[in-house]
């Protein structure tokens, strides 16, 4: 029989679903600042032409400083030389994910950059190949075609109001910039910049699963990232200065493109993706991440008048959805059981769910 001391505390307690409104509402508004940020970037390249990696670089500078300033690596308990060079090395992959991805941004444009950000679920495949079982590994493979079938969607244009098969939705022509069809082949750069993305949290992942001694290597990583990126941007600024004809050496200043992308593109998304991860159990690449970013992603459409079709982006996103989802499926049914398990006896939420390659 319960006591009424329990049957008080019970009352008392609010519903898990209540309790993590607030990490939700968190996560949305980092990402929907973040995408913001990446609309505002991709406008400035349109306006300007300047270098993406001197922009980014630019970018990338400062919000390392202010990640060393906020999580001071140097203090606490020391670092092992296993933690640091591993974060070292995952900082030259944030630099050529950086590059690749800013470039698949200028060309291929916001909606295809971001959703191509998703195709680190592969990973998920390589999980089966090598920890899963049979039986999970079919509905990978499943899942990893229907991603490749909502990216190849979106290079053939369905995402835009101009190519969309769905034609009986209204545009203005005369205020709406058409975007061409690109093809899956000028695809394979924001995709592979998206593999990338996911490789550098996994390996992040596996240096540490402490929430704080996460955020020190973070911050060496990113340090690491502008170390990498610095020759980079120095090259292209020097190759592309020897050109007179050559505009896009230019780096005309432009005060929310910048800071919009120092503060939401690299400081408020980390700490928002840690607070989802750790309190909302929710990685990057799944559903519900894709989902909150399509939101936004519709809003930020329709605010700068872009080449877009609704109906085109909502069938992309399912398919998406649907293959992310599928290529996950191993560490959904091991979270489902954990969360289970955890819940019964009040500790969830001091839970790290580790899978064998999450992304």
């Amino acid at each position: 029989m319960m006591s009424p001391n329990r049957v008080s505390e019970d009352r008392g307690t609010p519903p898990q679903h209540f309790r993590h409104t607030p990490f939700q509402i968190i996560h949305i508004v980092a990402n929907f600042m973040r995408i913001w940020s990446i609309y505002s970037m991709y406008r400035y390249f349109l306006q300007t032409g300047a270098s993406v990696v001197l922009f980014l670089f630019a970018c990338l500078a400062p919000a390392s400083i202010l990640f060393l300033i906020l999580q001071k690596p140097w203090k606490g308990r020391p670092l092992s030389n296993a933690q640091v060079v591993p974060s070292i090395i995952n900082g030259g992959i944030t630099a050529l994910y950086l590059v690749l991805w800013g470039k698949g941004l200028k060309s291929c444009g916001p909606v295809r950059a971001i959703l191509a950000e998703y195709s680190g679920a592969v990973l998920g495949v390589l999980s089966a190949v090598l920890y899963g079982r049979r039986g999970h590994l079919w509905k990978k493979i499943g899942g990893l075609i229907a991603m490749l079938a909502s990216l190849y969607l979106l290079s053939e244009g369905w995402a835009t109001a101009t190519h969309s098969p769905f034609s009986w939705e209204d545009r203005d022509d005369s205020e709406v910039k058409t975007e061409p069809v690109l093809g899956l082949r000028k695809m394979l750069v924001p995709i592979i910049a998206g593999i990338l993305s996911a490789l550098r949290r996994v390996i992040a992942r596996r240096v540490s699963i402490k929430n704080q001694l996460k955020r020190r290597l973070h911050a060496l990583t990113i340090a690491s990232a502008t170390c990498f990126m610095f020759p980079i941007a120095m090259w292209d600024m020097i190759i592309g200065s020897s050109s007179e004809s050559d505009s896009n050496t230019k780096l005309p200043f432009s005060a929310w493109a910048f800071l919009s992308t120092i503060l939401f593109g690299n400081i408020v998304i980390f700490y928002a993706d840690s607070i989802a991860e750790e309190r909302l159990h929710m990685v990057f690449s799944s559903p519900r991440h894709l989902a909150a970013a399509g939101a936004c992603i519709i809003i930020m459409e329709k605010v700068y008048k872009m080449d877009f079709s609704l109906t085109g982006f909502t069938i992309c996103c399912l398919i998406l959805g649907f293959g992310i989802y599928e290529a996950t499926s191993l560490e959904h049914n091991r979270k489902d059981s954990i969360r289970n398990s955890d819940l019964s006896n009040g500790e969830f939420d001091n839970q790290i769910l580790m899978s064998p390659l999450p992304t």
